[in-house]
């Protein structure tokens, strides 16, 4: 049975296909890829933050509160760019419409 780091690393192999395959089609809007791009910042500060507080307090990151707040912060930016991003488009095709 695969451990839940081994499930989260290979968790990142469809979510890189999902970016390539967006990218390439053109379509998306680009605030909201660039949102989509920000979640593997918050991945990228989630790892190191997890391995801190394993290290340093012996518990799992979910259990350190400012450390585990501090980079759901970058999860929470990523959403609101994503967000403003097709909101965005939304308006914009919504005025070419008019």
């Amino acid at each position: 049975m695969a451990t839940k780091d081994a499930l989260f690393a290979i968790s990142l192999i469809p979510y890189l296909g999902f970016l390539w395959f967006l990218t390439r089609s053109g379509q998306a809007p680009r605030l909201a890829l660039i949102g989509f791009y920000l979640t593997l910042l918050f991945i990228a500060v989630t790892i190191p933050a997890g391995i801190y507080a394993l290290k340093t307090y012996g518990v799992s990151l979910a259990n350190v509160d400012w450390l585990h707040g501090s980079a759901e912060v970058f999860l929470t930016l990523s959403n609101i760019v994503i967000v403003l991003g097709f909101r965005q488009a939304i308006l914009q095709a919504r005025q070419e419409a008019d």
